[in-house]
């Protein structure tokens, strides 16, 4: 699907991390944004720097664990832009943590913002893509999705979910002129892996590396225009330890924890938990 001016963007997460890189990437080829993020401190700071690249830009500090916001945002969007093109389902929400350590609410918080509301909000969308036999909907996961990291059981979880739910899509709708992607980032120098740095001084393991933000925004632009199933976005290749990993479960089990990935999150519970007493 070619991305043109003119077009609706509803983008969720856009505040923070790559969301505003994401929103920077869509300005610059002329579409309308929707941005969208809870509470939405910084949306207008976004709103404003899109502005002055020459497109319109709504504001929605709405809570994506509430299914009354979700329909509201796909009703104010569609009342205002009309038509949406491209959904972009980024926001998300991450505790490291031992998961017995963890409330309900976290682990509830969790799948509503990662999984079901990029679920329902895609589900909103869906008929009017269909009925003009165009869109491109476009799924944020995580390598912890393919991975499964220690101290991040419901992030992996929802992440995972993003990837066989794209599939899915795809299987359904792309014959139909709909199609989907996930975008599948390691350690990326802005969100979660940023805060994450900066709350315990624990820097990615050097065999994972990490990517900018501006490469992830660019691959979310290179899967709608190339209609790319799935983008992993990491300095090292990584594929042939996922595939080792599918193959051959036990190995690729050693072999993960020998990058280093479940020794990271280990530290940041470690330090984040002596800086605190």
């Amino acid at each position: 699907m070619k991305i043109q001016s003119g077009q609706t963007v509803l983008l969720t997460g856009a505040s923070g991390g790559l969301g505003v890189y994401m929103a920077r990437a869509f300005a610059e080829r002329g579409t309308k944004l929707a941005l969208v993020a809870y509470p939405g401190a910084d949306l207008d700071a976004v709103r404003q720097e899109t502005e002055q690249l020459g497109v319109r830009a709504l504001t929605l500090p709405y809570d994506l664990r509430d299914p009354a916001q979700r329909r509201e945002t796909v009703e104010l969007v569609r009342k205002e832009f009309g038509k949406i093109d491209i959904l972009v389902n980024n926001a998300g929400v991450e505790f490291t943590c031992p998961y017995h350590e963890l409330s309900e609410e976290n682990i509830s918080d969790t799948i509503a913002v990662n999984l079901e509301a990029a679920m329902v909000l895609t589900r909103l969308v869906l008929p009017e893509m269909l009925e003009r036999r165009t869109g491109h909907i476009v799924n944020i996961s995580s390598l912890a999705g393919k991975a499964g990291p220690a101290f991040q059981e419901p992030y992996a979880a929802t992440k995972a979910g993003l990837i066989a739910f794209t599939f899915s899509l795809r299987a359904t709708y792309r014959q139909e002129g709909v199609s989907s992607s996930v975008i599948v980032p390691g350690f990326v120098e802005a969100g979660i892996y940023a805060h994450l740095k900066e709350k315990s001084g624990c820097s990615a393991p050097a065999l994972l590396g990490t990517s900018s933000p501006e490469k992830v925004a660019r691959a979310v632009i290179r899967s709608i225009e190339r209609d790319k199933p799935e983008i992993i976005v990491n300095p090292l290749p990584v594929r042939p330890l996922l595939a080792l990993i599918a193959m051959f479960p036990s190995l690729g089990e050693w072999a993960t924890a020998k990058t280093g990935g479940n020794d990271f999150f280990r530290k940041v519970v470690e330090r984040s938990r002596k800086k605190s007493n």
